[in-house]
């Protein structure tokens, strides 16, 4: 029976076989024999990409470089042994959400989701430090070999990364920041879906880096557009321009595939609810079928016919040539230009009468079969689902009314301590902009105070869809000293937790939820307002699993368990399911079987026992259930028979189950 390997992916080797699709910054301009400049693919880069450690590039050449780039691309393609915890009594319906929340390096954190949501994500909003000099930014240490790091990065969760205060004095203000968001987009690109879109808040800092970078990471042929944002209205700060603007840089993984961003509708005009039919509860407008501004005389040869009032009365724009058939449908051609006509053609009215709604007036241009006026109007029903799937009105690229004093009225409102956060009008104008839609997934690995989050419940409520966030926190220390700290750190002292940003965030979600859930009028109703807390942790493998050739013969007896004391059951489950590469989100029930706790994911796509002593009897009920995947852990068996029977166990009774150990 296969163990499974626990660790992330080395994604050196997984490289080599995509190199067209998943390397595009390894294609650079370059000098020809002939004095010519043509593109050339960049053999140091591509070497540096599929090498575990630093190379030397020596040719000169137009491309992005700085210092510790070399180490940046180490960074993104260096395999860890680290896992997410779960934990249930900080997450808010814990077994039915679809939400997650990670909390650890999002580094650390992209990684481990690598194959659980590669190619998944449809939409990536982070609005990470804006390198001003006063913010803290991640330093990533990845000095050592990929190898070694691999190995040290086992032993303890914050190995390679400390926070730092980037400060122009330091020499290197802004390649520590280029270090530090090179690796995460990187790792962030291969989570978008083919379709995806990932915008990104920048200030004036690093706008023109992260525009190069991103042409590195994405190609420059992804890019969608530069939009800049109205922060403020009034600003008394800056030496020079008073500053009002920040913006949102917005790539595609694939322009080809991405459809054109959405140009907003009146929402307000859409207040009608269908009632019944296949299209029950969507929203609809009414317009009149006749409008006057119509002209009868272009093209129009089938647009002036009769429509019947319920009290039987032939309806027709005004007009001096009437059809000679006094039915519904008779028509007759406009000759002259006060023969008015309707906007549908008779074809369209006869085969979409559903939509038609007629309805008694104070006053109306229509005119009965006799040309006498009428109370009487005709309407159709425009649905709102209709006009955001066809409309091909594109947003301007200068974003106004999300201003970021929005986001204290929010956060005052649920009494939530934090500075500087975006407004969540901004985070669900972008959903709107991008067609976000169904059950799509959104992901903001910078969260801070969890604006996405409450921004995704919120068009959740408000369009009926069930869009899952995936938020990612560092739980960044907040200090009792700083004044603009001190607040945040005195509420989470109230809460009897320990002050960090990634607490707020949480605490913030979990208030927003019920707000939203309130607000919507859908208390009790079907609304997911919750989110599974997973914690970035060391993996749950004691050293010997990675490097048993590294165990001395005295220390084996030491080593008969190779799972630390430490980990529950459904730890284990968790790294079972990253490895697998198996939705983090999914339901899992818990049943017990000849008294050992077995977990069922997703009814049968996994069935998990970590308990010992797992009898032959127990096996061959598992094995009865006819699960997609099977694991048990690899010390708890009752007997070394037991364990050897497994594989034929299952192959009797579940040919189709793939069997592993941990």
């Amino acid at each position: 029976m296969d163990k499974l390997k626990l660790h992330t992916p080395d994604f050196t080797q997984e490289n080599i076989a995509r190199l067209a699709e998943l390397f595009p910054n390894c294609i650079t301009e370059a000098h020809a024999e002939d004095g010519t400049v043509k593109r050339w693919i960049d053999f140091d880069q591509l070497r540096q990409e599929l090498s575990d450690h630093i190379i030397d590039g020596p040719r000169e050449r137009y491309h992005l470089n700085w210092p510790g780039k070399r180490e940046a691309l180490l960074a993104a393609n260096a395999p860890i042994a680290k896992t997410l915890r779960p934990c249930r009594e900080e997450s808010v319906d814990f077994d039915t959400t679809k939400n997650l929340f990670i909390e650890g390096d999002n580094l650390d954190a992209l990684k481990l989701l690598q194959e659980t949501y590669l190619n998944k994500v449809k939409m990536i909003y982070i609005d990470p430090p804006y390198n001003t000099g006063n913010d803290l930014i991640y330093e990533d240490d990845f000095s050592t070999d990929g190898y070694d790091y691999f190995l040290a990065s086992q032993q303890t969760g914050d190995t390679g990364h400390r926070l730092v205060l980037n400060q122009e004095s330091n020499g290197r203000f802004h390649t520590d920041w280029i270090n530090m968001i090179y690796p995460r987009l990187k790792l962030a690109r291969a989570l978008l879906r083919d379709d995806g879109i990932i915008f990104m808040s920048v200030g004036d800092d690093e706008q023109a880096n992260l525009k190069k970078i991103c042409d590195e990471v994405f190609g420059a042929k992804n890019f969608l557009g530069c939009a800049c944002r109205v922060a403020k209205k009034t600003n008394n700060q800056g030496d020079y321009w008073s500053p009002n603007f920040d913006y949102v840089l917005t790539y595609a993984r694939n322009k080809e595939l991405c459809r054109g961003f959405f140009g907003g509708v009146n929402y307000e005009a859409y207040n009608e609810v269908e009632a019944d039919g296949p299209r029950k509860g969507e929203k609809y407008q009414l317009v009149r079928l006749y409008m006057t501004s119509l002209d009868p005389l272009r093209g129009c040869s089938n647009q002036r016919y009769y429509v019947q009032a319920p009290d039987g009365t032939l309806l027709i724009p005004p007009g001096t040539i009437f059809p000679k058939d006094k039915v519904e449908g008779a028509s007759i051609p406009p000759e002259r230009a006060d023969d008015k006509v309707w906007r549908w053609t008779r074809e369209t009215y006869l085969k979409s009468k559903d939509r038609i709604v007629i309805k008694q007036v104070r006053s109306s241009n229509l005119v009965d079969s006799n040309g006498d006026s009428v109370l009487w109007n005709v309407y159709t029903k425009t649905y709102l689902r209709d006009v955001i799937a066809n409309t091909t009105a594109k947003p301007n690229s200068l974003i106004e009314g999300h201003l970021n004093q929005g986001s204290s009225h929010e956060l005052r409102a649920l009494r939530i301590p934090f500075s500087f956060a975006k407004p969540v009008s901004l985070i669900r104008y972008l959903c709107e902009v991008a067609r976000i839609e169904g059950d799509d997934i959104v992901m903001d690995f910078f969260a801070g105070s969890g604006t996405t989050a409450h921004a995704i419940m919120e068009h959740n409520a408000a369009q009926g869809t069930n869009l899952r966030f995936v938020l990612v926190q560092l739980p960044e220390p907040l200090s009792n000293d700083e004044n603009s700290q001190k607040e945040a750190f005195d509420f989470c002292v109230t809460l009897g937790v320990s002050p960090s940003i990634s607490e707020v965030c949480k605490e913030r979600i979990r208030r927003a939820g019920k707000k939203v859930k309130e607000e919507a009028g859908l208390v009790g109703q079907k609304l997911d307002i919750g989110f599974r807390v997973l914690k970035v942790d060391t993996s749950n493998m004691k050293d010997v699993h990675y490097r048993p050739d590294a165990v001395k013969k005295d220390e084996l007896l030491d080593h008969i368990e190779n799972i630390k004391q430490d980990r529950t059951c459904e730890d284990l489950l968790f790294q079972v399911l990253l490895d697998w590469g198996v939705d983090l989100s999914l339901p899992i029930a818990k049943e017990m079987i000849d008294g050992k706790t077995v977990f069922f994911v997703d009814e049968n796509a996994l069935a998990a026992c970590f308990d010992t002593d797992v009898t032959e009897e127990l096996v061959k009920k598992l094995a009865a259930r006819k699960p997609l995947r099977a694991v048990f852990r690899d010390s708890g068996f009752s007997s070394d028979a037991v364990k050897i029977n497994v594989e034929q166990i299952f192959k009797l009774f579940s040919p189709g189950t793939e069997v592993k150990a941990i």
